[in-house]
């Protein structure tokens, strides 16, 4: 659910499967980030 803040990730503009999950990571990244 927190994932959803991120439009990139929601709605999927990545063509290829490893730009679009560096970006998963990447919001992975800042809500752990965020919540420290």
């Amino acid at each position: 659910a927190w994932l959803q803040n991120f439009r990139r990730i929601v709605t999927r503009y990545e063509y290829h499967a490893g730009n679009y999950l560096g970006f998963v990571q990447l919001g992975c990244i800042i809500i752990l980030l965020r919540h420290l």
